[in-house]
């Protein structure tokens, strides 16, 4: 498999590949311009696809958080997952040490990036 170079748009930045299960890569995570101050969860998912995105995943803040940290404020950032024990909580990035946690989604006290995605395959 020949994996090339997406095209980035100005102001976007290329935070690398995901993998999936099989140890195959399956997208490239691009991070968009922008950040949104804090905000609830639904607000911070209407705002990323204003932008023309999508809040990462759990495991795509991973990646931004070990390739792109600098493009962040050291403060929590709303994933788009929902915590599959309760609906009404949603998970969190900290990337200022990387943790991760989850809130009550009306809790206005998290920020938002949006990312978009390139498939491979």
């Amino acid at each position: 498999m020949q994996i090339t170079l997406p095209e980035l748009n100005e102001g976007e930045t290329n935070a690398g590949l995901m993998m999936g299960l099989d140890g195959k890569p399956t997208h490239w995570v691009i991070l968009l311009p922008g950040d949104k101050d804090d905000g609830n969860w639904q607000n911070a998912t209407d705002w990323a696809k204003e932008q023309g995105g999508e809040l990462p995943t759990r495991n795509e803040q991973s990646l931004l958080f070990a390739n792109a940290k600098p493009e962040f404020k050291h403060d929590w950032y709303w994933s788009g997952e929902t915590h599959a024990e309760n609906s009404e909580w949603a998970w969190c990035q900290d990337f200022y040490d990387g943790g991760q946690g989850d809130f009550r989604k009306s809790y206005d006290g998290c920020r938002a990036r949006a990312v978009r995605r390139i498939s491979v395959i």
